[in-house]
């Protein structure tokens, strides 16, 4: 039987392969992110369903089934994280996630970039790379940028990077190419659960703003801020937060 990490693999690099072939396609925008969420979702649905038939999938676009709170083994999904930049050609930054909470924790994830052909496991966690020498980057929404990132960026003397999805902006951290991730004002299990679980694994601090942790299958499907930075920052990220409120 494959590991846990193994499968999540497998679903995430499934759902990446209809997704690009989808957006090699006619479709655009809209169209092209309703068919591209419900054919990812399918893909790795059919991935599970082979692979680890009783346990239950918690997905964005699936109907909550509450089974998931009585059972030990949720497979916490977001077939596209996303849409709209996936719909608008070029795009880079948006992501596959695929995560497994076992009895409490998430115990394994990927995170599929399909426009840049790369998936981030927990197990072989990523390495991160050496801090820059410029000024600390903050990740933030594009549309929708808290004033608890400026304040963030204010406090350490940084600046603000607009990047598209939200697992696509945790991973960023990962691969360096931001410094931390703050983020508030509204977001689901789903959004976070394989990229806080892959930023784990690779060593950074991840929690909510006020400092406590991020709580995975919980009963309600919000989950609505975080932040994830190197953990040399934390300190200073959290009280810059903390200021704000």
């Amino acid at each position: 039987m494959p590991a846990d990490v193994t499968v999540a693999e497998r679903a995430a690099r499934a759902a990446a392969g209809v997704l690009l072939r989808l957006r090699g396609g006619e479709l655009t925008g809209r169209p092209l992110g309703d068919a591209g969420d419900a054919a990812a979702q399918q893909a790795i649905l059919e991935v599970l369903a082979a692979e680890r038939p009783d346990d239950v999938v918690f997905s964005e676009e699936a109907v909550d089934d509450r089974r998931r709170l009585a059972v030990d083994r949720v497979w916490i999904v977001d077939p596209l994280d996303g849409t709209r930049e996936y719909g608008e050609p070029g795009r880079q930054d948006w992501a596959v996630h695929v995560a497994l909470w076992v009895a409490g924790e998430l115990a394994a994830a990927a995170v599929a970039l399909p426009a840049l052909g790369e998936v981030l496991l927990t197990d072989p966690a990523p390495a991160l790379p050496p801090t820059g020498d410029g000024p600390v980057r903050v990740a933030v929404s594009r549309t929708r940028p808290p004033a608890e990132a400026d304040t963030v960026a204010a406090a350490l003397g940084g600046q603000l990077v607009p990047l598209g999805s939200a697992g696509y902006k945790t991973v960023a951290v990962v691969r360096g190419e931001v410094d931390a991730y703050v983020h508030a004002g509204g977001m689901y299990q789903w959004d976070s659960a394989a990229p806080v679980a892959v930023a784990r694994a690779a060593g950074l601090t991840t929690c909510r703003l006020d400092g406590s942790p991020l709580v995975y299958n919980a009963s309600d499907p919000r989950l609505p801020d975080l932040v994830v930075c190197r953990p040399e920052l934390a300190t200073r990220v959290l009280a810059a937060v903390r200021s704000a409120s």
